[in-house]
C-alpha cells in the first residue's frame, strides 16, 4: 500500500511543474503568476535540454486528431487509469519491481488526465474534458550530437518521465521474471534427468 504513496507523488510533483509553467492566479492568498512565455524556449543544459512551454491538444508526440477526439482521449485514459489502479492491487502480493513500476506509470497517467479533464475549464479556454496537456521538458538529444538543434525536437513533461520509466522497469522485472521460470524449468528437467538415470 505504500507504493500507491508514489503515484501521488509523481501526481504532485507533476502538477506542480505543470501550474508553475502555465501560470496560477489565487486570489484569496494574493498570488499571481503568469507563467513562462509559450514556445520560448529557456536554455537549462545547452544544445541539450531547454524549458519549451508548450499545448499538447492531442495524445503522444503531439499527434492531433481534434477536438471531438478529446473526449474520446480523455475517456481511454480515464479507463486506463482505472485499469491500472485495479491491476496494481491485484499485484499487491507480486514482485516489489512489478508493483512499483506500476504505481510509477500510475502516477504519470494521472498527471495527464488532469491536464485533459481540468485545464480547459480552469483555465478559461474550454469545457471539461477539453483540457491541453501542458509539456515543457524540450530535449534535443540530437542537436546536442549533431550541433543542430534543427534535429528531431521531443517536448515532454514529467509524467511522460514517469510513464516512460515505469513502463522501462516493467520491461526488466518482466525480464527478470521470465529469466527466473527458465532456471526453473531448467532445473526440474536436470532434476527428473538425474531421477532417470537413477
Amino acid at each position: 500500500m505504500k507504493l500507491i504513496s508514489i503515484s501521488f507523488l509523481i501526481l504532485l510533483t507533476d502538477q506542480i511543474s505543470k501550474i508553475y509553467v502555465k501560470g496560477f492566479y489565487f486570489p484569496f492568498l494574493n498570488l499571481v503568476h503568469n507563467g513562462l512565455p509559450q514556445s520560448r524556449s529557456i536554455p537549462v543544459i545547452n544544445k541539450f535540454l531547454y524549458i519549451t512551454p508548450v499545448e499538447n491538444p492531442g495524445i503522444a508526440f503531439g499527434i492531433d486528431l481534434g477536438p471531438d477526439f478529446k473526449t474520446i482521449i480523455s475517456i481511454f485514459t480515464i479507463v486506463a487509469t482505472i485499469g491500472l489502479l485495479i491491476y496494481f492491487f491485484r499485484i499487491r502480493k507480486s514482485d516489489f519491481l512489478m508493483r512499483f513500476s506500476v504505481a510509477v506509470i500510475l502516477g504519470g497517467a494521472l498527471g495527464n488526465l488532469v491536464d485533459r479533464i481540468f485545464y480547459g475549464y480552469f483555465y478559461g479556454y474550454g469545457h471539461l474534458f477539453s483540457g491541453n496537456v501542458v509539456d515543457f521538458l524540450d530535449l534535443r538529444l540530437f542537436g546536442f550530437f549533431f550541433m543542430n538543434r534543427t534535429f528531431g525536437v521531443y517536448v515532454f513533461n514529467l509524467a511522460d518521465v514517469a510513464i516512460t520509466l515505469g513502463v522501462g522497469i516493467m520491461l526488466f522485472a518482466l525480464a527478470k521474471k521470465h529469466k527466473k521460470n527458465i532456471r526453473k524449468e531448467d532445473q526440474v528437467i536436470n532434476d527428473n534427468l538425474s531421477l532417470d538415470g537413477e
